[in-house]
């Protein structure tokens, strides 16, 4: 007789095992169904094993500057690169071992295979039929390798490369070319400049970075190419041809060569074999409402599957809502218009809210407080001086409408935003909450009392 559940979940990831466990939590019988292992692109091939890589590229660059804080060195500062390697593999091991923890501490049942789904009541697993009430796809997104001349057979000879692949290298290059100057691209492009590679980024759109504020994008661009990094906008990559890669730029062909290619130009939703099963589509992404229903009734779609935003921190938050709804605990629902994204450079960006591009298109009454890092004093202690905070509110109300940071730990400074406007705070209660000092939160605090009036420290 077949298995029952309330909830099978098909897709182990940042959205499908939160789902699980959130689910579990709750009392439901549920089912995670994973033919990889669990935490899916981000624990094993994404955002945990690239900052691993950042983290050591930041503490071999902190070291190759040491006398800059009266540390002395004997001047022999190198790297192992099978052990930076071998490093992100125990933390990634240690990562994806917790999570089936949490999920058999909470009684979900893990399947090992690939989630045929055949209906919102079925699930094949491994020749095995699976019978529930409600069926979660959280099947995520596979990196796009584009229909470029020769980058087929270059990715089957190895010198093309995905994020995943170039997270596992066992050689480390010499030289690389990155295209795409999005998130994944700017964050390798980081990592292997401060390791010594020649990189060299080229981006199709006139600017890297394009859902970033503008003043965002042109200071990260300067720093980008002062620390060596050759950015290339505007740039079409036409043929590649082993290591050699050929772009046009202003009309003119220019063949660059490189050890490795990383192709970064996006990604595309894991939906291929499930048109049996009648679901709305927008090209590959499965069409989802606030509450991350699908047109077909039981089924719901979390994550990147969704096409909404490929974030593993919305595909968790996703996969709570759906729980939440298909159990009828409360009545929380998605808002895309507040979310954080982080860009994990050096510095670090952060951003959440609207851009100053498009609170102008939208033709609001808006302000705008700049602050630079350099008015905080712990930003001097900690020798870090490069950075702003930019901070876009309402004019009337000071209602916080967009929060942009350019600095290092930027990243943990953006949740005071969201915080905020969730809550629906203005620049007045951020001004009244006490900042400790010395922290780098302040940068905060002066950013809302520029809003209100002036900052204290500039």
């Amino acid at each position: 007789m077949a298995k029952e559940y309330d909830i099978i979940v098909v897709g182990g990831g940042p959205g499908g095992y939160v789902a699980a466990i959130r689910a579990g939590q709750l009392g439901a019988k549920v089912a995670l169904v994973e033919k990889e292992n669990v935490g899916g692109i981000c624990l094993n091939h994404g955002c945990i094993p690239t900052k691993t890589f950042l983290k050591s590229a930041k503490v071999y660059q902190t070291l190759k500057h040491a006398n800059d804080y009266g540390v002395t060195t004997d001047g022999n500062i190198s790297f192992d690169w099978s052990k930076v390697v071998a490093r992100k593999d125990g933390v990634v091991k240690q990562l994806t071992g917790g999570v089936a923890f949490l999920l058999k501490k909470n009684g979900v049942d893990v399947y090992n295979g690939f989630g045929d789904i055949r209906s919102a009541n079925e699930v094949i697993v491994n020749g095995e039929s699976l019978k529930t009430k409600n069926v979660i796809i959280a099947t995520g997104a596979s990196a796009i390798i584009p229909p470029i001349p020769g980058v087929e057979e270059a990715y089957k000879k190895g010198i093309v490369v995905t994020s995943k692949e170039l997270l596992n290298i066992k050689q480390y290059p010499k030289s690389i070319l990155i295209v795409g100057g999005g998130v994944i691209g700017v964050e390798f492009a980081t990592v292997f400049n401060s390791f010594g590679s020649k990189v060299t980024i080229i981006e199709k759109m006139e600017k890297i970075l394009p859902t970033m504020d503008d003043e965002i994008q042109d200071a990260y661009t300067k720093t980008l190419k002062r620390s060596g990094i050759e950015v290339l906008t505007g740039a079409e990559v036409k043929s590649v041809s082993d290591h050699k890669l050929t772009y046009e730029l202003k009309g003119q062909s220019v063949t660059v060569e490189g050890d490795l290619i990383l192709m970064a130009v996006g990604t595309r939703a894991n939906s291929k074999g499930l048109e049996h099963l009648g679901l709305e589509m927008d090209r590959a992404n499965i069409k989802t409402n606030e509450y991350l229903q699908t047109n077909v009734p039981g089924i719901y779609a979390i994550g990147d599957v969704n096409g909404k935003y490929m974030l593993a921190h919305v595909a968790s938050h996703e996969g709570m809502v759906a729980v939440n709804h298909i159990l009828k605990k409360g009545h929380a629902k998605m808002s895309y218009d507040k979310i954080p994204s982080c860009i994990y450079g050096q510095p670090e960006i952060a951003a959440i809210g609207l851009t100053e591009r498009e609170a102008k298109a939208k033709g609001l009454d808006y302000k705008v407080s700049k602050v630079p890092l350099a008015a905080v004093g712990k930003s001097l202690a900690d020798g870090e001086k490069e950075g702003f905070i930019k901070l876009i509110v309402d004019n009337k109300y000071k209602e916080v409408l967009g929060a942009h940071i350019y600095a290092y730990n930027a990243t943990e400074l953006i949740s005071e935003y969201s915080v905020a406007m969730e809550a629906e705070a203005t620049a007045y209660e951020i001004a009244a909450a006490i900042h400790p000092h010395p922290t780098l939160s302040e940068l905060s605090l002066e950013a809302a009392l520029g809003a209100i009036d002036k900052p204290i420290h500039i």
